[in-house]
């Protein structure tokens, strides 16, 4: 008997395991989207750089979110790219990111057992189900490279730079005999403070010496 060819609700959204399944119709938006965290979790932003169908760079957006994940800034990058579309009337969208566990927990390849990242994964297959198609496949890091950079440069403005500090730590404790230690974490600069990405046992009093550096 033959098998008749797998049809699609005209309403729903056309989610693809293989980006190759089938043609896609005209009209085709293109989104590269990336997250980044200087510390993961650590400071974060995302960016996405959108392109009409003509190849025609039509939007790019850079933000930062605070502290988060590289995961879930790649989740709200895609979900940036998301409400975009919806916003724009965007009926048609093509997803591209170099992260492979966002694009194969979206295909259903792959399950999602992080808390926080269900609820955004959620979100972003509601929003995907919106569309008359959407496709999300993975793409080596070097074919990322705008968004990628976007996204960095999104952290850089914030001054939420990440630093790689060196503390050499002296304080005179209770019979007055001078210590040291040192130790290497990493902060972020906001309001005009460091801010450690991690908790750092030290002595009250203590004297800190920063050595910086800025990470890109």
């Amino acid at each position: 008997m033959r098998r008749s060819a797998k049809s699609y609700p005209p309403s729903s959204a056309r989610l693809f395991a293989d980006s190759h399944a089938d043609a896609p119709p005209a009209g085709v938006h293109i989104a590269n989207i990336d997250g980044a965290s200087r510390g993961n979790p650590g400071p974060a932003a995302y960016a996405l750089v959108l392109r009409g169908p003509n190849g025609e760079k039509i939007s790019e957006i850079g933000k930062y979110i605070g502290r988060e994940t590289n995961n879930a800034a790649e989740y709200y990058a895609l979900i940036a790219a998301l409400d975009y579309a919806a916003a724009h009337h965007i009926r048609a969208l093509r997803v591209r990111s170099d992260s492979e566990l966002i694009v194969r927990q979206m295909q259903g390849r792959y399950k999602v057992k992080n808390e926080e990242l269900k609820a955004l994964h959620e979100r972003a297959q509601k929003l995907s189900r919106a569309l008359d198609y959407f496709v999300i496949e993975h793409v080596p890091r070097e074919m990322n490279s705008e968004a990628d950079e976007l996204a960095n440069l999104a952290l850089d403005r914030t001054g939420s730079v990440s630093y790689a500090a060196r503390m050499d730590a002296k304080t005179a404790t209770q019979d007055h005999s001078e210590t040291s230690a040192s130790g290497r974490v990493t902060a972020h600069f906001s309001g005009g403070v460091f801010v450690p990405d991690e908790k750092v046992q030290l002595p009250e009093g203590a004297t800190v010496e920063l050595k910086f550096r800025i990470s890109k």
